[in-house]
């Protein structure tokens, strides 16, 4: 079978085992979203994938054959950042694109075709050090991908890039499941998540505790809220329920089923209330990360990164 498949992998450091017996099948191009917070498993099992670090047990194939670094060619782009500060942004460009076995000039020509796709053109003959947060993980973002490579596992890809330039690389990651490829995606931000991945893995404390196509997983779930949008103020309405937002009468409220919301629009309409939108919402991969990892521990990771 053609792709990336994992059966039953596990790993143990130090005694504590930290990837439990996962399993996930990439088997066409896209984007695949592994979830967890930190230190649920997720970078020791990329790594395993990628063949950086042997596992202790289980599976790893890529295309029907045994993963091994030299056999796959993937791009990595880490969460720990690893640009050289005092090297020069195209010296270090060149040394990754022949590390990964192209020639001078192909890496020249890829060098610069890239640099332009990401605007950082005018930046290649500075040292790493002068380049802002968001420019350093665009150059990074160019080393994973600089080889062509046919899997790409981006962890935290979007990490200090503002709206411009994180549309810059959305474009990208695109391109990249159009032409074929195959990519793994880590993040904290869930709507972006939501936005590329059409399946998904959640990890906490090294086990899975939520696997599979995102759309049928939410459609298991309750409608949870409601999006009002009128143009008069309607809080008097609802008393009965918990408002989580509200700005310009446009009310984001809880309900507990789709009932309840139908008695409410029928109450608004019976009293004339001009309705301009009004919408159940089934929950959001944010409240299915909570709900599954715990919110305590969800609390106490983003504690400590504090």
């Amino acid at each position: 079978m053609s792709g990336l498949i994992l059966k039953n992998v596990s790993k143990t450091f130090a005694g504590k085992l930290v990837v439990d017996r996962v399993s996930l099948e990439l088997t066409k191009p896209g984007v695949y979203g592994l979830l967890g917070t930190n230190g649920a498993g997720k970078t020791t099992t990329i790594r395993m994938l990628l063949g950086i670090i042997t596992k202790d047990s289980g599976e790893i194939t890529w295309n029907g054959q045994e993963v091994n670094r030299k056999d796959v060619n993937f791009g990595y782009l880490p969460e720990e950042r690893g640009v050289y500060p005092k090297v020069k942004i195209y010296d270090q460009l060149m040394y990754f694109a022949e590390l990964k076995g192209l020639s001078r000039p192909v890496a020249d020509e890829s060098i610069h075709k890239w640099a332009k796709r990401l605007h950082v053109e005018e930046y290649l003959e500075i040292t790493a050090e002068k380049l802002s947060k968001g420019n350093q993980q665009k150059i990074q973002f160019m080393t994973a991908i600089i080889h062509n490579p046919d899997l790409v596992v981006l962890d935290e890809p979007f990490s200090g890039l503002d709206p411009v330039n994180t549309d810059i690389l959305k474009s990208i990651i695109i391109d990249l499941v159009k032409q074929g490829k195959y990519v793994i995606m880590s993040a904290h931000q869930m709507a972006t998540i939501e936005e590329f991945c059409s399946n998904i893995l959640i990890m906490n404390k090294g086990k899975t505790v939520l696997q599979g196509n995102l759309n049928e997983i939410k459609a298991t779930y309750p409608v949870r809220r409601a999006i009002i949008s009128t143009n008069q103020d309607i809080s008097k309405y609802l008393k009965d329920f918990q408002v989580e937002h509200e700005k310009d009468f446009t009310y984001t409220i809880k309900i507990s089923d789709e009932k309840s919301a139908q008695k409410l629009l029928a109450k608004l309409i019976e009293n004339h209330i001009l309705i301009e939108k009004f919408e159940v919402e089934k929950p959001t991969l944010n409240d299915i990360f909570i709900e599954k990892v715990g919110a305590s521990s969800l609390i106490a990771n983003l504690e400590s990164e504090a």
